[in-house]
């Protein structure tokens, strides 16, 4: 898959076939192989996670020349990839603050 693939793709909102593709498919077994399976962010953290997907840095929307870039990417688990694209917000309540006026002390 080259990089004009990849923009056909993302002008197509095909994102799928790019994760899909052998040439993903060979980046993604490298990282994950270079990373042992550990969650990247977590080891940052001093924790242990399982390293289920990888992450790009620079996503491929964006920079899709670097979309096959061995160092562009890097094993993380689920929570710190829903975490790092934000995904879960939507999901979580956030606590409504306490009625307060000027006359209530």
């Amino acid at each position: 898959m080259d990089i004009k693939q990849i923009k056909k793709l993302i002008k197509e909102d095909k994102m799928v076939k790019f994760y899909q593709s052998d040439a993903w498919r060979e980046v993604r077994t490298k990282a994950l192989i270079r990373d042992n399976n550990e969650c990247q962010e977590c080891k940052r953290k001093g924790k242990v996670g399982l390293g289920q997907n990888v992450h790009h840095f620079k996503e491929v929307k964006t920079h899709p020349w670097l979309a096959l870039q061995l160092d562009n990417v890097e094993a993380v688990c689920i929570s710190c990839h829903n975490k790092e694209h934000k995904r879960l917000e939507k999901y979580i309540r956030k606590k409504k603050p306490k009625f307060m006026n000027e006359e209530r002390w």
